[in-house]
Formats: structure tokens, C-alpha cells, sequence
């Protein structure tokens, strides 16, 4: 189902107050506003590509894999889709990630979530949480002579440091698809909730449906 527009301006206010600095200048761009990626040469870089009006979509299945530019992200209940769209000289294109659906399997089309229910998923495989200290030897004796280490049975909760959280906002922020009139070529990640593995997908539909048209382009899985 399609969360709400109110949850949505929430979670952007959310993101907003990840992302932000305390302070902007008047005339600076929103601080929640995604910024996206850069386009490659042309939609046929990617690994599928299709025709919608005047435009030209490029898109990948990055599966549950967040490229960014500082490096990849994993998500464990998002999958992604990057995307770049072509079109001719000076071309501008209104855009916008509800234009998107995602068919897998052939069931129906999952609608695009917004990058801040992302954010709070997301995990960078580079970082590790502190090594633990040392167990303890215990003060008892079992007859050997030698202490017994202390081992506390209770998992221990890992907490991811904010300022590592908000790198990892900032990064998926930067790396999603802009929105509004743009000139083209502009490329960027979109994102659909699924929480199935990435083998049990035999086929991968996206379908645009926006003001240059309509269009179905197959992916790779």
C-alpha cells in the first residue's frame, strides 16, 4: 500500500533533520532535497534501456545493494534501481519516483518509497562496531589452580554511532533520483520494499507511466 502523503512529509522532515546544518543560507537549495548521480555516456552504459516518448530510460537492479559515491550500502527490506534518463539538446523532463513501478516475478507493481524509510535500513558494510574488552578472570577456584574466564551470556546491543548514521543518510540522500523539472541527462536511485532474497527473482519488470509516456523495460536480475 502507498504510505500516506502526511508520513511522507514526515519522513522528509525526518531526513531533513539527519542531513541538515543547523544553519543554511537564505538562498540555498532545500538541505532534504536528493541530489542524485552522476549520468554515464548514455542510457545503452546500462544494463537495460528503453524508449519513453522522447526520453531514453538506462536502468540496473542493484538489488539490496545502495551504490553511492563513497562507496556501497546494504538495505535488508529495500531493493534498488538506478537509473539515468536521456533525452535531446537542452531537454528537460519533470520527474518524479512515483512515475516508477517495480514488477517481480510478475506480480503486481511495487510502488517507490521515499529515501528517508531507506535511511533507517540502511548498513555500511565497511564499518565494525569496537572490539570488547577483554573477558575478566574469575576470582573462583575450580580446583585447578587457575581462574575461569567471565563470560556474559546477554548479547550485547551494538549502537551505531549518530555521526556514522548521519554519513550514511547523507550518502543515500545524495545518491537518490532528483525530483522536479530537470535538464537532462540526470540519473539516480530509486527504491521498492522487499524483504525477499535476491535468488528467488526470476524476472524484473520497471514500468514508467509519467508525462513523457509510458514504458516497460526488463532488468537483469
Amino acid at each position: 500500500m502507498r504510505i500516506s502523503t502526511l508520513l511522507k512529509t514526515g519522513l522528509w522532515i525526518a531526513a531533513l533533520c539527519l542531513c541538515a546544518p543547523a544553519q543554511t543560507p537564505k538562498d540555498a537549495p532545500p538541505a532534504n532535497e536528493a541530489k542524485g548521480m552522476p549520468p554515464r555516456a548514455s542510457a545503452t552504459e546500462y544494463l537495460a534501456h528503453a524508449k519513453a516518448g522522447s526520453l531514453t530510460i538506462g536502468a540496473e537492479f542493484k538489488g539490496h545493494n545502495v551504490p553511492t559515491l563513497q562507496g556501497p550500502l546494504t538495505t535488508e527490506d529495500y531493493v534498488v534501481v538506478e537509473l539515468g534518463i536521456f533525452g535531446g539538446a537542452d531537454a528537460k523532463v519533470k520527474l518524479s519516483a512515483d512515475d516508477f513501478s517495480l514488477r517481480i516475478n510478475g506480480k503486481k507493481g511495487l510502488a517507490t518509497q521515499p529515501y528517508g524509510l531507506v535511511i533507517a535500513n540502511v548498513k555500511d558494510p565497511e564499518w565494525a562496531p569496537p572490539e570488547p574488552p577483554a573477558a575478566k578472570k574469575s576470582a573462583l577456584n575450580t580446583g585447578g589452580g587457575g581462574g575461569q574466564d567471565q563470560q556474559d551470556s546477554t548479547p550485547k546491543v551494538v549502537h551505531i554511532p549518530i555521526e556514522v548514521q548521519r554519513a550514511m543518510a547523507q550518502r543515500v540522500q545524495k545518491s537518490t533520483l532528483p525530483e522536479g523539472g530537470r535538464a537532462l541527462p540526470v540519473a539516480g536511485l530509486i527504491y521498492f520494499q522487499y524483504r525477499g532474497r535476491e535468488k528467488g527473482i526470476k524476472s524484473l519488470e520497471l514500468v514508467y507511466n509519467g508525462p513523457a509516456g509510458k514504458s516497460t523495460i526488463e532488468l537483469h536480475p
